[in-house]
């Protein structure tokens, strides 16, 4: 049995919290629950570290929670806010002098190729620059002993990924959740879910169909995440049911698997 050490490393949209130029409640918050890098998540398996993601805050995130390893990356799509800290996997190959597995589907590694290709070069001597391969997934993994399952999601136009490790998932980036997709979603402990502002979106889900995803997937405890600077972490925490609470940057959580 393995023990799963999950981190939220950043629970903020695209923009962050606070958002340049805002002066808005949840931007001028002294409350750290409000200050949001963005979004992903580190989690240790047994030895072996685990990132979903690299968001651009990706070097902040590991100095803040102390992170040295990286041995495998789960990505969910390929935006900016979601990729673009891929260069600093570097540091963490470099630490242990070997390369980091990217795991993902057709669209996001295809993305990756074209626009990082230096990244999946063989190592230099002295290691300056990530050295990654890629794996496509189609179907569920094993990381010590604990299987890793692609959740195949609906965001926007784009086809994305979200990821059950265990009975924790995490749902980031979504618009809808096929039928087909639901039976990988049953029996989970813990649910970490979209819920980008309070209005409707086109490719996320906001605060009113986050609630009902939440209800309808029925994990003992759902976390909201992916969230602007219009949700203030109190006004937010007030209208969540039972069973629903709003994640923040730093949120650490222990499961056996």
């Amino acid at each position: 049995m393995s023990k799963l050490q999950w981190t939220v490393l950043g629970c903020g949209s695209s923009s962050g919290t606070p958002a340049i130029g805002c002066g808005c409640p949840t931007c001028s918050s002294t409350d750290t629950r409000n200050r949001r890098t963005r979004c992903s998540a580190y989690v240790r398996i047994g030895d072996a570290g685990v990132l979903i993601d690299t968001g651009p805050d990706l070097r902040q995130q590991a100095l803040r929670e102390g992170i040295s390893r990286v041995d495998a990356v789960l990505y969910t799509h390929p935006h900016a806010d979601h990729l673009n800290g891929i260069d600093d996997l570097r540091a963490f190959c470099y630490v242990k002098k070997g390369p980091i597995t990217l795991y993902g589907n057709a669209f996001t590694l295809d993305n990756i190729r074209r626009r990082f290709d230096y990244a999946l070069a063989p190592p230099s001597p002295v290691w300056d620059k990530p050295v990654l391969h890629t794996e496509l997934v189609t179907a569920p993994l094993t990381i010590n002993g604990v299987t890793v399952t692609p959740i195949p999601l609906q965001h926007g136009g784009w086809p994305c990924l979200g990821w059950r490790i265990g009975d924790v998932a995490w749902l980031t980036d979504v618009s809808d959740i096929p039928e087909s997709s639901l039976p990988l979603l049953q029996g989970l402990d813990t649910l970490f879910l979209d819920c980008l502002r309070p209005e409707p979106y086109p490719s996320h889900l906001h605060l009113a169909a986050s609630l009902e995803w939440a209800q309808r997937l029925a994990a003992r405890q759902t976390f909201l995440i992916h969230m602007t600077h219009q949700l203030e972490y109190h006004a937010l925490s007030a209208q969540c049911p039972p069973g629903v609470a709003v994640a923040y940057d730093g949120l650490q959580l222990t499961f056996k698997s």
